[in-house]
């Protein structure tokens, strides 16, 4: 039997990345896991995946509150409550302080900030006493990355919500705690760079500044939230967990 036998998850931007390498992992500890994203072939890729008996995919997008109510309406119907939530999805790009515009920004915060507070909030009521919640948080908010500058301040925001968070669902014994990855090789990360010279020209750095020598895969984040997810992490609340290959450690 897995850590999470018989317990209910949802992964919020599950359908690449991290978000996917987390279902997946999440599943093969035992756990029946709700998917959601913005895009339906990705998603419909996604459940093949994980596994079509132990997933269910709801496309939408989290900064729409109508579509969080989606989501949980479909949890609610399988009727075993909530017991881990990741809170994944998010958006990026490297815009400098100079460049920022409104569209930029609004869509930083209304996913990455806005869209993981009310994908919390909303999964309240569904949550069982005892449940974890997984933020994804990142290195970003820590550095001074250059033109980094939103996501950074969002990823803060991020990390601490788990603080806060903390204390006020410590009653229910729920506890909420930051993954921080750095450096893992995603399609969404490629993407950032904005276009594959410049991403093999970060990929050549990283190995050869990070202790690690290389860059992450999904799977090691995907590993580290499935420990907090489980009672393997009981006496963990409101930390901040690096997958970092040592970038700000060492």
């Amino acid at each position: 039997m897995g850590q999470l036998e018989g317990k209910t998850a949802v992964v919020t931007g599950g359908s690449s990345g991290i978000g996917l390498a987390t279902a997946v992992r999440l599943a093969d500890e035992g756990a029946y896991v709700f998917v959601t994203g913005r895009r339906e072939a990705e998603l419909e890729a996604a459940v093949t995946t994980i596994g079509p008996d132990r997933t269910t995919a709801v496309a939408g997008d989290i900064s729409k509150l109508e579509d969080l109510d989606r989501l949980y309406a479909a949890v609610r119907t399988r009727g075993n409550g909530l017991d881990v939530l990741v809170a994944n999805a998010a958006v990026g790009a490297f815009v400098t302080l100079e460049q920022t515009t409104e569209e930029h920004f609004d869509q930083t915060f209304d996913i990455n900030v806005r869209g993981t507070l009310f994908t919390a909030q909303k999964a309240l009521p569904l949550l069982n006493d005892g449940a974890s919640i997984v933020l994804i948080g990142s290195t970003a908010a820590d550095r001074g990355v250059e033109a980094f500058g939103a996501y950074a301040a969002s990823k803060a925001a991020v990390r601490s919500f788990a603080r806060t968070w903390s204390s006020e669902l410590k009653d229910r014994g729920i506890r909420v705690n930051v993954v921080s990855p750095a450096w893992i090789e995603t399609p969404g990360g490629t993407a950032a760079f904005g276009d594959e010279e410049t991403a093999r020209a970060v990929k050549d750095n990283v190995a050869a500044t990070v202790a690690r020598g290389r860059m992450g895969r999904p799977e090691e984040a995907a590993a580290v939230v499935a420990f907090l997810a489980s009672e393997e992490s009981s006496y963990i609340v409101g930390a901040n967990l690096y997958v970092d290959g040592g970038a700000n450690q060492i």
